[in-house]
């Protein structure tokens, strides 16, 4: 039988996922898809002592941690990667009640994240609120001629979370009267002109806009007016 290389020790025992068909030096068990190195000879788990364990593939960490903690015995899988010429980690070996013991203790964490998460979720949701009546409580004061129902739109419109917009923004999020006027603006030029159409038929945006700028100003300069409130 040719030999196996023996991997590095990690503490614990070790046990290899092999590359190619191998028979327990003792028991003739085989061909073994996990064994244990003993001076050299392959053990299949039962004659190494190991059979009671159960195999924890690697890739959660907190179950493999939690799992090591509590199981009185485990071992660190290994399989030898011959492209990178070393043994890499494939998972662990521990007790089944260990086991059962962690994956449970895992859930009752991931329930009380998806809670953590839920309860974030209302909180964001309400602090999104109050921001998005703050902004048109904002657009109100500095274009009292602007329909109530249109400034709640652009308020909403602009405070999305997420969305890179100005109301999202520092200044934005700060009120600043510069970045509340810029959302204002926006909104007369998409909706208030034709301004999407002439980029849809090839104009470039700063000609476009060039073409809007005195219907633009115009509806705001308007807007300002307190006396054309509701108009």
């Amino acid at each position: 039988m040719a030999p196996i290389a023996t991997p590095p020790s990690r503490g614990g025992p070790l046990v290899i996922q092999p590359l190619r068909k191998r028979h327990c030096a003792e028991c003739r068990t085989g061909p073994l898809t996990l064994l244990v190195l003993e001076e050299g000879a392959p053990r299949c788990l039962d004659c190494a002592d190991l059979g009671h364990l159960v195999f924890l593939p690697r890739g959660d960490t907190a179950l493999t941690r939690r799992s090591r903690e509590g199981s009185a015995l485990s071992a660190v899988v290994v399989r030898f990667n011959r492209r990178q010429s070393r043994y890499e980690r494939q998972g662990v070996l521990v007790e089944e009640a260990a086991l059962v013991r962690a994956e449970e203790w895992c859930l009752e964490d991931a329930e009380a994240r998806r809670r953590r998460r839920a309860r974030d979720a209302r909180r964001r949701e309400a602090e999104d609120l109050r921001f998005t009546e703050a902004f048109r409580r904002e657009i109100r004061r500095l274009f009292p001629g602007c329909p109530a129902e249109r400034a709640r739109e652009i308020a909403t419109h602009a405070s999305v979370r997420g969305s890179g917009r100005v109301g999202r923004s520092a200044a934005g999020r700060a009120l600043s009267e510069v970045a509340v006027a810029s959302a204002v603006r926006a909104s007369v030029r998409h909706v208030d002109t034709p301004y999407d159409q002439l980029l849809m038929s090839g104009v470039p945006r700063y000609e476009a806009r060039r073409r809007i700028a005195s219907t633009v100003e115009t509806r705001l300069q308007g807007w300002r007016d307190e006396l054309t409130a509701g108009a």
